[in-house]
């Protein structure tokens, strides 16, 4: 089995722009109810990134709850950690629990195919067991 077999497509993605604030980027999880967004890159060449829950949080323990002067670009993960979608899932799979990684972006050719989370990797795994 892939990552393309596995992964969340890019079609269900949000993406946003390195320059969205913090607070809106929170907004938009917490009316997703997603714990991740993927930044988009600013040009052809550059790379995209995630922004998480962790790294807001973090933002608002280091700015002590202050985040309205901070941009998306300031805590942002950028580049993501990323993957083909043409990798086997259990290498894929095995990447993120060696790093303590719950998300892998899916680029091929520097474009964006998908997302890859643990949660997806699991709910494959349910379907494929008899619990």
């Amino acid at each position: 089995m892939l990552v393309s077999d596995v992964m969340t497509p890019r079609e269900k993605l949000i993406l946003i722009s390195q320059m969205t604030p913090v607070r809106e980027a929170l907004r938009l999880m917490k009316k997703h109810r997603i714990r991740a967004l993927v930044v988009d890159k600013i040009e052809p060449e550059s790379a995209y990134g995630l922004v998480t829950f962790k790294n807001i949080l973090q933002s608002i323990v280091a700015e002590e709850g202050d985040i309205d002067l901070l941009s998306v670009y300031d805590i942002a993960m950028i580049p993501a950690v990323s993957v083909s979608r043409n990798l086997g899932m259990k290498y894929a799979a095995q990447m993120m629990v060696r790093n303590s990684i719950k998300r892998l972006l899916v680029i091929d050719d520097n474009e964006l195919h998908g997302i890859l989370t643990m949660s997806d990797i699991i709910g494959v795994l349910l379907e494929d067991e008899d619990l």
